[in-house]
């Protein structure tokens, strides 16, 4: 009986522990993906860095009306890969999270931009071996003490903007 239940402890020991660094391996690749992803961007590599999302992904940019399905972000992003640099983007901090399954992550990074820093978030879908961006929202932070001050500048376009989106949804 002891042995038995010994064995058992030392099995489930080993389970733990696997499943530890198995959740830690795929952390890492998900962190070389999205690490690749802006790599990609950086290089101008449209073919790489679009083949790393679904086909069904969507991008949210900045600005109030940048949600594209993924053909219409390849159109808007087009010439900035054809001009040699599109953008380059550099986490500097980023927390990976996974759904039970182990196949459904999303994740927060801060990035180091052209700028300044911006906040990334996203979630990823692991297809076979690979992890693929489905979703991913860029925004600029604004530091609290400045946010009057980004209103004022922001206020007249987006009140234009607020007008023709809530005309759309009645």
């Amino acid at each position: 009986m002891r042995v038995l239940f010994l064995s058992l402890a030392l099995l489930t020991l080993v389970s733990f522990d696997s499943l530890k660094y198995e959740k830690s391996d795929e952390k890492q690749r998900v962190n070389e993906t999205l690490d690749a992803w802006h790599k990609s961007a950086a290089d101008a590599n449209a073919k790489v860095y679009f083949g790393m999302m679904t086909d069904d992904a969507i991008f949210i940019g900045t600005d109030a009306m940048e949600n594209w399905d993924l053909k219409a972000f390849q159109a808007f992003a087009k010439p900035y890969f054809d001009r040699g640099k599109a953008w380059d983007f550099k986490a500097i901090e980023r927390h990976i999270y996974f759904d039970k399954s182990g196949k459904l992550a999303w994740f927060d990074e801060l990035l180091n931009t052209q700028m300044k820093i911006c906040r990334g978030s996203g979630v990823l879908i692991k297809i076979g071996k690979e992890w693929k961006i489905r979703h991913y929202v860029l925004s600029m932070t604004i530091p609290n003490e400045k946010a009057d001050e980004v209103v004022k500048i922001k206020e007249g376009m987006e009140d234009i903007v607020i007008k023709n989106l809530q005309l759309k949804k009645q």
